[in-house]
């Protein structure tokens, strides 16, 4: 049964209305001022409402709402923080030059923008966006998974455990949300060349989630959160509480015990699992220089179902339903061709746009040799794996410059480690700027990447309302309240218990709200406490962000990513619940784990304290 289509609130209503309420808020503030808890009601409100309109027939886009109500904020803010702030009584003072130097200290200085919306940290995703965009389009990974497939004699479940291991390494260094885009395909081709089920390909698909959002937690670079907490927890001098010696003591654990989890899950779902290299497609067994080919011709890597689909009219819609079928079922798109009598003509068409008019000849005999004559299909399938290499000759220079770009990036990443007065938004585009001088002189390549990353960024504007928003709320004095409640349940419950709170509250949070906002919010209840006990509840917060950020299909923007993937190329009738009942036995486990490893580490601050 078709889900019936949301009902979409028009974004310049919302704006508009939001609008004027924040100018009926600035006139009534001017008679009384409103108290903070309304300030803190507004927030929490825009948060939950980005649940219920981004789950449920009615919808607000995220942008519209984030963006509408941040005028209401404001507004609100300015009544509670005018009266008494210092720039009211400089005014007063010495007139309106004071508030140009205020403009120019908190608005236009880069100290001043970075308190008030992360910029550092919203710069460096986005220059990582861009420099993974670049490294994608070099198949890097697709060269390795083959690379893989060969030394573990076709075994899918010894490759996706490697692969996923990779990508859990990775995903700390390059961003979860980055990598999670480039696992995500990689394991679909695993599972389809091994004729896997639908249900286990959406598996892996989820699996990649929990893979790039918990077991990336093992640095600060891995996840959006990691770094607005570790943008929030400063000491007077600058330096961030949280340095990567912090990650690797107390997250890194928690990274290897999930993936642990995770491989246990993935041995036991897809044991037995294997690939027939030997008759593996000549297509598939060269997927690496094949999209490397498309992305540079077409600007776009191509399936053979959208193939087929643009060329339906040509084909006729009842022969291209039949061939689709085929190729759904996992024959070669040239195979399912001859099989279903499509004319020697139109086959070479589609294979010329496929893969390369050089290549329409040797691959349309390759494909009709099989069923008559091994020997000249064998002979036909050396012949197209030379041709693809001839034809793909930039493909080796460009992965050149992504590992150049790479080494780059790490290095100045160690740079940052060692002197913070570095922006960390640095590394991500250095090496985003070196990667893409491996692709630079491919025009059709360059804008995919290009198109690629800024369609993946966009999942980011909702949040810079919010950041500034919490900042506010923050200024406002609200946090004040909540680390003295922290403080006294440590004193009531003991270190464990109120981390392990910290943790199932910060699960819970992410799993229905998003979890970059949640990490705004927790960590700011943090400053100022002793060091110790601040990182327990920072370890217990980072993994509840992480394990709640891919619970549901909306908790982090790899669950954006994951569930559109599976709604738009494995099943188009997933609905956010079945998401949810798929993915929670293995969270339970990973909650299990950390829950087990939090109150070690809260049992060992008490003994050593």
């Amino acid at each position: 049964m078709p889900h019936p289509e949301p009902y979409e609130i028009s974004s310049k209503l919302f704006v508009a209305v939001c609008g004027v309420a924040a100018v009926s808020i600035l006139i009534a503030g001017a008679f009384s001022a409103p108290p903070v808890w309304l300030l803190a009601a507004e927030i929490f409100a825009t948060i939950v409402a980005l649940f219920a309109f981004g789950s449920f027939r009615l919808r607000i886009h995220k942008n519209a709402l984030t963006y509408g109500m941040s005028l209401v904020i404001v507004a609100t803010f300015f009544w509670i923080w005018w009266p008494t702030s210092q720039l009211c009584g400089d005014i007063g003072v010495e007139g309106w030059l004071a508030a140009v130097a205020f403009v120019r200290r908190h608005l236009l200085s880069w100290h001043g923008i970075d308190q008030l919306i992360h910029a550092d940290t919203m710069l460096f995703i986005l220059g990582l966006t861009l420099f993974v965009a670049v490294i994608a389009q070099t198949r890097l990974l697709e060269s390795l998974v083959f690379a893989l497939l060969r030394r573990n004699g076709g075994s899918a479940v010894a490759t996706t455990i490697a692969v996923t291991a990779l990508a859990a390494v990775a995903s700390g260094i390059l961003d979860g949300v980055s990598m999670i885009g480039l696992t995500i395909r990689t394991l679909v081709v695993v599972m389809f060349l091994a004729n896997a089920p639908l249900a286990s390909v959406r598996y892996s698909v989820m699996v990649c989630t929990v893979v790039t959002t918990v077991c990336g937690m093992w640095l600060a670079y891995g996840e959006p959160p990691n770094l607005i907490m570790k943008a929030n927890l400063r000491a007077p001098t600058g330096e961030p509480y949280l340095s990567d010696a912090f990650f690797l003591r107390y997250c890194l654990p928690g990274a290897i015990a999930s993936y642990v989890v995770i491989a246990w899950n993935l041995r036991r779902r897809f044991h037995g699992e294997q690939i027939d290299m030997k008759g593996l497609d000549v297509l598939d067994a060269n997927v690496g220089a094949l999209r490397f080919l498309q992305a540079a011709r077409h600007g776009k890597v191509l399936t053979a179902i959208e193939l087929l689909e643009d060329h339906e009219e040509e084909i006729g819609e009842e022969l291209s339903e039949r061939v689709q079928g085929r190729v759904q079922r996992g024959e070669p798109l040239g195979a399912a061709m001859i099989r279903e009598a499509v004319p020697r003509q139109t086959r070479l068409r589609l294979l010329g746009e496929f893969v390369s008019e050089q290549l329409a000849e040797p691959l349309d005999g390759h494909y009709t040799a099989q069923a008559a004559d091994g020997n000249a299909a064998q002979r036909l399938k050396r012949e197209i794996t030379r041709g693809l290499a001839e034809l793909s000759p930039r493909q080796t220079r460009a992965q050149r410059f992504g590992i150049a770009a790479l080494i780059v990036f790490v290095s100045l990443l160690v740079t940052h480690a060692i002197d913070h007065r570095l922006p960390l938004f640095v590394a991500s585009f250095a090496g985003f700027f070196i990667a893409l001088g491996g692709i630079v002189e491919i025009p059709e390549m360059r804008r995919l990447a290009l198109h690629e990353a800024h369609h993946e960024y966009a999942e980011y504007y909702f949040l810079f309302p919010l950041f500034l928003s919490i900042t506010l709320l923050t200024k406002a004095g609200f946090f004040a309240q909540l680390q003295g409640q922290l403080l006294a349940a440590v004193e009531t419950l003991g270190n464990g218990h109120v981390a392990f709170v910290q943790f199932a509250a910060a699960t819970v949070l992410s799993a229905l709200l998003d979890n970059n906002v949640v990490a705004d919010i927790g960590s700011r209840a943090l400053q100022g406490m002793e060091l110790s006990l601040m990182h327990l509840f920072a370890m217990a917060q980072i993994a509840g962000y992480a394990v709640g950020g891919c619970w549901t299909h909306i908790g982090s923007a790899q669950s954006v990513v994951a569930y559109a993937f599976v709604r738009r190329d494995i099943d188009d009738d997933y609905t956010p619940l079945e998401w949810m009942r798929e993915m929670t036995p293995l969270i339970l486990q990973i909650v299990m784990v950390l829950t087990i490893l939090i109150y070690i580490e809260g049992a060992l601050l008490s003994y050593l304290g």
